[in-house]
C-alpha cells in the first residue's frame, strides 16, 4: 500500500487473503508486505524484491502465492512488468491466486484477457490520479498557496484557514493537520530579511560575486537557515528565486510517475505572481537577473578556448583558482560543463599542467556531489517530521536520537580488462549505525545505485571492494533510490493490545 489511510491497508488485505486461504484449505506460512510504499516502481519495494529473490534462489517453501488483487503487484506504467513477476513465480511451479478478483487465475483465455486489462487499468489509475493531483496543485499555486518544500532563508511558512485567516507559523518539518488549511510564505526574522537585502545590494550595487558574498557572510559568522556556512550555490539560490519578490512559481522540475527528472522550460512553469509579501524590491531583483543573464551569455567553444589561451598568455600558467579569480573569464564550471573537465579544456589549447589533475578533478566533483546529496538527504528526512541532528565536524546524521548515518560517495574505477570496481572505506572511528554508500557511474558524475550498510554486519571491515555484481549477501543492501532509508526512519504507529 502507498498510504496509511485507504481501503488497501495491509490489515484489510490480510483479512481477505486469510478468508480465501481458509476456503481453499491453504496454510499461510509466510507474509510479504510493503507498507507505505509506492507501487509505481519496484524501487523501495523490499518485500516484493525478497519474494522474487526467494523464488528465484529456490528458498520459497510454499506452493502458491496469494495476492489481494492484480494491482497489488504494482501500478506499473508498463503493464508487462507485473506480468513478468508473475511469470517468474509460475516458471518455478508456484501458482498465483488473486483473492479479490472475480475470476480464477487458471491460464484460460478469459483469465488472460482480464489480467491484461486489469494491469493496464492499474497503471492508468496512477496516470489519472497524477494528472488530477497536478491540476489541483497548479490551481493552488495560482491562488497563492505554497506546495511543499522549505521556505528558505529570510522566509517562513505560515498556516491559514479556508478563509485565508492566519492561524499559526509552521516550524521546519511540521505539516498541516486539516485538509482545508493552506500554507503561505511570510517574511522571516528581521535579521534574516536584512541579510537577504544586503546580499542583493552587494551583488547589484557593489558588484561582488556570489563566492565573495559567501566569504563575507562566513567571515562575519552569519549562517544559513540550516545552520551551515554560506557557499556560492546558497547565495545564488537567493539571487535567482522569485519568492523573494512575492511570486509563487511551480513546476520548474518534473518527476511524475517515478520517471526521469526533467527540468522544464519557463513557459511550462505555473505562476502565481504577487502571491506573498515581497522582501526584495522588484527593480533590485530585475537588476540582479540582468547581471546573471549577461554573465551567463553562451560563448561558443572557440570563444571559451580563446579566452583560456589569452589567460595562459598573460599569466604563464592555468589553474581553476586563476580562472575563477578573473572577472572577465567564465567560471571553471562553464569549462567543465562544456568540455567535460578543465584538463580536457587545457588539452584543447595545448597546455599541459605540471601535475596530472584528473584525479583531483574527480575528487572535486565527488565533493560537490556529496554536499548536494547530503543536503538533499537531510532535507528529505526533516520533511517527514523526523527529529534530526547533524554533527558539523563529521557530517554524521542522527535521526530521532537513535540512528546515526554516514554518507560516502564511492569513486568508480575501471580495470585493464574493462571491469568496474569500487572501494569503500568505513568510518571505524565514529562507527555510524548505517553507512549510506553511493556508488558512482564510470563518469564519476552520476549515481549508479546505493547501499545501506549496517555497522552490525560490516563493522568488522576497514574497507570493502565491490564489483558490478556482489552476490546476494551484499546486494541485499542495494537499492536504486533512497526511499528504503526514508521508510526505515519514518515513525510507525503500533497498535495497543488489551
Amino acid at each position: 500500500m502507498s498510504t496509511d489511510h485507504q481501503r488497501y491497508s495491509t490489515e484489510n488485505q490480510a483479512e481477505i487473503i486469510e478468508a480465501y486461504a481458509a476456503r481453499r484449505n491453504f496454510e499461510i506460512v509466510r507474509t510479504y508486505a510493503d507498507e507505505g510504499r509506492s507501487g509505481l516502481s519496484i524501487a523501495g519495494r523490499d518485500s516484493l524484491k525478497r519474494l522474487i529473490d526467494d523464488v528465484q534462489q529456490g528458498r520459497a517453501d510454499y506452493e502458491a502465492i496469494l495476492v489481494y488483487d492484480i494491482s497489488r503487484w504494482g501500478r506499473f506504467q508498463d503493464a508487462d512488468e507485473s506480468a513478468y513477476y508473475e511469470f517468474i513465480c509460475r516458471e518455478r511451479g508456484i501458482n498465483i491466486h488473486y483473492c479479490a478478483e472475480q475470476f480464477d487465475n487458471d491460464g484460460s483465455l478469459p483469465s488472460t484477457v482480464m489480467k491484461n486489462i486489469k494491469r493496464a487499468m492499474a497503471g492508468e489509475y496512477s496516470r489519472e490520479l497524477s494528472a488530477k493531483v497536478f491540476t489541483g496543485q497548479c490551481r493552488l499555486i495560482r491562488l497563492g498557496y505554497r506546495q511543499g518544500g522549505p521556505a528558505g532563508y529570510g522566509l517562513r511558512r505560515h498556516l491559514v484557514n479556508e478563509r485565508d485567516e492566519p492561524k499559526a507559523p509552521l516550524a521546519r518539518g511540521e505539516h498541516k493537520s486539516l485538509q482545508t488549511d493552506r500554507v503561505i510564505l511570510v517574511p522571516g526574522p528581521e535579521d534574516e530579511v536584512r541579510i537577504v537585502e544586503r546580499i542583493y545590494r552587494m551583488f547589484v550595487l557593489q558588484r561582488h560575486s556570489e563566492r565573495e558574498i559567501a566569504e563575507i557572510l562566513n567571515h562575519e559568522g552569519v549562517t544559513t537557515d540550516l545552520g551551515r556556512t554560506w557557499t556560492r550555490a546558497t547565495v545564488r539560490q537567493i539571487l535567482i528565486n522569485e519568492k523573494y519578490i512575492g511570486n509563487n512559481v511551480y513546476n520548474r522540475i518534473s518527476n511524475k510517475l517515478k520517471r526521469k527528472r526533467v527540468v522544464n522550460e519557463p513557459e511550462m512553469w505555473v505562476r502565481g505572481d504577487g502571491a506573498f509579501a515581497a522582501i526584495i524590491d522588484r527593480e533590485l531583483f530585475d537588476a540582479a537577473q540582468a547581471i546573471l543573464a549577461a554573465r551567463a551569455r553562451r560563448f561558443t567553444d572557440d570563444e571559451l578556448l580563446a579566452m583560456l589561451s589569452n589567460l595562459l598568455a598573460s599569466r604563464g600558467e592555468l589553474s581553476g583558482l586563476l580562472i575563477d579569480e578573473d572577472d572577465e573569464m567564465p567560471s571553471t564550471a562553464a569549462y567543465r560543463h562544456r568540455f567535460g573537465s578543465l584538463v580536457r579544456a587545457y588539452q584543447l589549447i595545448g597546455y599541459t599542467p605540471d601535475r596530472d589533475y584528473r584525479y583531483l578533478e574527480t575528487n572535486r566533483v565527488l565533493r560537490l556531489l556529496q554536499r548536494d546529496a547530503f543536503e538533499h538527504t537531510v532535507e528529505r528526512i526533516r520533511e517527514m517530521a523526523i527529529g534530526i541532528e547533524v554533527d558539523p565536524q563529521t557530517d554524521i546524521i542522527v535521526a530521532n536520537g537513535e540512528i546515526s548515518i554516514s554518507l560516502v560517495m564511492i569513486r568508480c574505477t575501471e580495470t585493464a580488462a574493462g571491469s568496474l570496481r569500487w572501494k569503500l572505506r568505513f568510518d571505524s572511528r565514529h562507527r555510524p549505525d548505517i553507512t549510506l554508500a553511493v556508488r558512482m557511474n564510470p563518469d564519476n558524475r552520476t549515481v549508479r545505485d546505493y547501499y545501506l550498510l549496517p555497522w552490525l554486519d560490516v563493522g568488522r571491515l576497514a574497507t570493502m571492494r565491490m564489483g558490478e555484481e556482489n552476490g546476494i549477501a551484499l546486494d541485499a543492501y542495494r537499492t536504486d533510490d533512497l526511499d528504503p532509508l526514508y521508510h526505515m526512519l519514518r515513525r510507525h504507529p503500533i497498535g495497543r493490545a488489551a
